[in-house]
């Protein structure tokens, strides 16, 4: 359960200063993802934005109601971890159907597809408590 709440803090917030970095245009155009500036991809990208969001919501919430003993944690664990692995499935597919593998942006969307993954399992199975 450590290890899930260390990684439930370390994406929530990371999701919160990315799009606060992204908002604020501070990415240095060397580390920016292909064709940054092109508004068809900037608008792809902001497109992530809501679920993102709600993926942070849904993450605090979860760790909320844990601190509290309330069994609404497992409601919102399981519903953030899902959307974080569909965000890091979007952003994944979206790169490899542009044949794009810069590994900087590659390595934090395949964390979002793969860490969730074990704890789903877990919880589903009634294994995380």
């Amino acid at each position: 359960m450590k290890k899930l709440k260390v990684l439930f803090l370390f994406t929530d917030i990371g999701f919160i200063i990315y799009w606060l970095i992204t908002a604020l245009h501070l990415i240095p155009i060397n580390l920016a993802f292909k064709d940054y500036n092109n508004p068809i991809l900037v608008d792809w990208n902001w497109s992530f934005f809501p679920l993102d969001m709600f993926i942070s919501l849904t993450g605090f919430l979860a760790l909320y109601f844990l601190s509290k003993k309330s069994e609404k944690w497992k409601m919102f664990c399981l519903c953030s971890l899902i959307l974080t692995f569909c965000s890091g499935l979007q952003a994944v597919a979206f790169w490899a159907l542009r044949n794009d593998f810069d590994l900087t942006w590659w390595v934090f969307n395949l964390y979002l597809l793969i860490y969730p993954l074990p704890f789903i399992y877990k919880l589903i199975n009634g294994r995380l408590a």
